[in-house]
């Protein structure tokens, strides 16, 4: 009996995978809920950041692009740069792929991977109590498990963020409802924290202020017809770095590990998006150039003590703090992996160290999606990324 490959996973990279896999006629098992990060983890009424060309979960055949599943079912077409989409609309868009792609698909959780001691091959279980063996692992978990606090606000809320609390993770949110004429601070300065604040005046928050370290750091993209026309096109726009990191992320593998943790933290770094200027303007409060030095909570609201270039900068009190300050790759949070395998894993800039095919140190293990993002840079972060991740890890895979 051939042993099937497990992708465990059921957002953009997982279900690209599995798909990639299965044209290639390999038996597959994908494990997860899918798009469930999309559906439960991010606030209704957000847009994508990204255009229609660049939200596409790459198939091994044609018919499967965000444009195939508005035609097909009815929606609205999303075709031009000028386009945003809904996030309901995309999490419907993945449904949509995994049926037609990944029909097979088990909504069930991995609760631990071993080798199979000498013999090749992994050893799964599952929380509906089955084991089975797989002849190779795909880790594609998506942001599951890295939501990153500053250790400041970590200090000041030991049992961990909550959304219910005094400070929460943008993670943690679906409905920003609750905070309906309360004074929130938000801490960050990228898309998801600039968007989060407009959701929050959106929603009815007494006041909504923007908290960013440095000086400058709020800032919108250019709009479609900004761009500069003589520059290569890639999914984030017209530059030639930006077309490099899109389509050669092998070369950027054999980059020193420095550089590439700098460029996967700097390029396509914080920056709200060209539409979302003209709903914050006005509306949000913005603080610059100053950082939490340290954070408390009294009577069950949250208290910043802040500090600017000269020192001391006040403190600032609020109702709730939402930290809206991204994601860190931690191979401890992959805590179904067993320790013997994280303890084999080769690391480097911030995540497992990859070979060609998205390969681990491991072998028959393999990563995609943000943990790659160390070794095959900073379009690992976005769905795009699919397209040249997936037919690269099913070719590696059937070569076993």
């Amino acid at each position: 009996m051939t042993l099937p490959v497990a992708v465990i996973g059921a957002g953009p990279y997982g279900l690209s995978t599995a798909a990639h896999l299965r044209a290639r006629g390999i038996p597959v098992r994908v494990l997860g809920s899918p798009m469930v990060s999309w559906r439960a983890h991010m606030p209704a009424g957000m847009l994508l950041k990204s255009t229609p060309d660049a939200s596409n979960i790459d198939a091994p055949q044609p018919g499967h692009t965000l444009l195939d599943f508005c035609r097909e079912t009815g929606e609205r077409r999303y075709e031009s740069d000028w386009d945003t989409i809904p996030v309901e609309t995309f999490a419907r868009y993945g449904l949509w792929f995994q049926e037609r792609l990944a029909p097979e698909l088990e909504q069930v959780r991995v609760v631990s991977v071993d080798r199979r001691g000498a013999r090749p091959g992994f050893e799964l279980k599952l929380d509906s109590g089955e084991q089975f063996t797989a002849r190779a692992v795909v880790v594609a978990t998506g942001l599951s498990g890295f939501a990153h606090l500053p250790p400041q606000l970590a200090a000041a809320v030991p049992d961990g963020p909550s959304p219910s609390g005094p400070i929460s993770h943008s993670s943690q949110h679906r409905d920003f409802a609750r905070f309906a004429g309360q004074d929130v601070v938000v801490v960050g300065a990228g898309q998801s924290a600039l968007e989060s604040a407009v959701l929050l005046a959106d929603a009815g928050a007494a006041s909504v202020r923007v908290l960013a370290r440095t000086r400058g750091a709020v800032r919108f993209g250019a709009a479609p017809d900004g761009q500069p026309p003589l520059r290569p096109s890639s999914p984030f726009g017209r530059a030639w770095s930006l077309y490099a990191f899109s389509y050669y992320g092998d070369a950027f593998r054999h980059l020193p590990a420095p550089a590439r943790r700098f460029l996967v933290g700097r390029v396509l770094g914080p920056l709200g998006a060209w539409w979302l200027r003209e709903r914050f303007v006005g509306r949000v409060h913005v603080s610059e150039g100053k950082r939490i030095a340290r954070a408390r909570v009294e009577s069950g609201r949250p208290v910043l003590a802040l500090a600017g270039e000269g020192g001391a900068a006040g403190e600032l009190a609020a109702d709730h703090v939402l930290a809206a300050t991204g994601y860190r790759v931690d191979l401890a949070a992959l805590d179904f992996l067993g320790h013997g395998l994280r303890a084999k894993l080769a690391v480097g800039a911030g995540g497992p160290r990859l070979g060609p095919g998205y390969h681990s140190s491991v072998p028959g293990l393999f990563f995609t999606g943000l943990p790659a993002a160390a070794s095959y840079g900073p379009v690992m972060r976005f769905v795009c990324g699919t397209e040249y991740a997936s037919p690269r890890l099913a070719r590696a895979v059937a070569a076993l």
